[in-house]
């Protein structure tokens, strides 16, 4: 069985710990640019379809205001 040639660091190991750790924390939320809700940060709104000042998704209120001109 392989065995390590040096010493690991009691700093080194720590940082390793640190870095699992950090990952442990929530997402981080935004407010979406377009209708205020809170998102995920880089995500596209799921309640309005907005990313970035575009519309890149197609969500229910869409669809609802689609049938209504079609009627």
């Amino acid at each position: 069985m392989a065995t390590p040639k040096m010493k690991v660091s009691h700093r080194r190991t720590h940082m390793r710990f640190a870095h699992w750790l950090g990952e442990k924390t929530a997402p981080s939320m935004t407010a979406c640019s377009h209708c205020g809700e809170m998102i995920p940060t880089y995500s596209a709104c799921p309640v309005c379809g907005y990313y970035r000042g575009r519309k890149v998704l197609k969500v229910a209120a869409d669809k609802a205001e689609a049938e209504a001109k079609a009627e």
